[in-house]
């Protein structure tokens, strides 16, 4: 089972997301932060792909660069993803993800804007493993 979901925060953006394992939540995140970002996500054509890597030196820094890569692939590059997998997720001295993001360039007459993230942030951040289970939450700062 894996999913995501909105909780609720006062004044920020408050998201969990969860899988059967660290890979499944870390794409739940990424598309949590990507349906933040366009209201509606169906509206995103699997057009073309990229990749994206990030390291930490633990799971909350290793999370933290993650959104953050893939915050900056929208800012820059303002590439929008509809599907996010995750290839390789090593947790040893330093912890390092690899995957590959589906999507298109972001089109203001086709995607509707969501809500303007500027940053991750480590308040409230988790990283758990248990019953066979990952989760992972997170604040993004609006």
């Amino acid at each position: 089972m894996r999913g995501r979901r909105f909780l609720e925060h006062t004044s920020d953006i408050y998201v969990e997301a969860f899988g059967s394992d660290l890979k499944e939540a870390f794409e739940e995140a990424g598309m949590a932060l990507f349906e933040t970002l366009v209201s509606n996500l169906e509206s995103i054509s699997p057009a073309s792909k990229r990749v994206v890597e990030a390291e930490g030196y633990d799971h909350l820094s290793l999370l933290y660069e993650w959104l953050e890569k893939l915050l900056l692939l929208f800012e820059i590059d303002r590439f929008v993803g509809c599907k996010v997998r995750v290839e390789e997720l090593v947790e040893s001295d330093v912890f390092k993800v690899r995957g590959e993001v589906w999507g298109e360039q972001y089109d203001e007459g086709r995607h509707r804007p969501g809500t303007h993230v500027k940053s991750p942030t480590y308040w409230l951040m988790e990283v758990k493993k248990e019953d066979g289970r990952a989760f992972v939450r997170f604040v993004l700062d609006i």
